[in-house]
């Protein structure tokens, strides 16, 4: 499994003009899915996205070369849910993450699985971050859907989920 994972200050998603998932601070999640993915590596990514290390310090301290806070690093999701704060994650279906480029101009998607595989696994992923605690909001499998954010830092991290054995 693969993820994109942007810190943002709000995001939502809309299919036919309509918001149908948004998150007023925290993550937004774009999950791709392959053939041999299972439910044991979707809670994997769920847990790897719950205890990223991506948001600020509560009071940002200035570093010690005198540059401004603010790169993120000392705190999870995790950790801003446990203290109280309002945010979220919004998990959205992202097949084009396994898009394969190498050839042409055209990318190929046959490294991405299909819909019948793919979304209860990103539905999984959807409830282990809600089982850990996060207060999660998704787009709609398969809808052609407009997402808006805006990206925090900016800040984006590619998580993947190897397959067992794999390094």
């Amino acid at each position: 499994m693969r993820a994109v994972v942007q810190r943002v200050s709000e995001a939502h998603v809309s299919v036919d003009h309509a918001v149908v998932g948004e998150v007023a601070g925290g993550l937004c999640v774009l999950v791709g899915v392959t053939h041999d993915d299972t439910p044991e590596r979707a809670r994997q990514l769920a847990a790897k996205v719950w205890n990223l290390r991506i948001f600020d310090a509560v009071t940002p301290a200035p570093e010690p070369n005198g540059a401004a806070p603010g790169r993120g690093g000392e705190r999870s999701l995790a950790e801003r849910t446990a203290a109280g704060e309002p945010v979220g994650a919004l998990v959205i279906s992202q097949f084009t993450l396994y898009a394969d480029t190498s050839r042409g101009r055209r990318p190929g998607y046959g490294a991405a699985a299909p819909g019948p595989v793919a979304e209860p696994l990103v539905a999984e992923v959807v409830a282990e971050l809600t089982r850990l605690g996060a207060q999660v909001a998704t787009g709609r499998f398969g809808a052609d859907m407009a997402v808006t954010l805006t990206n925090d830092g900016p800040f984006t991290i590619l998580l993947d989920v190897p397959a067992a054995g794999a390094s």
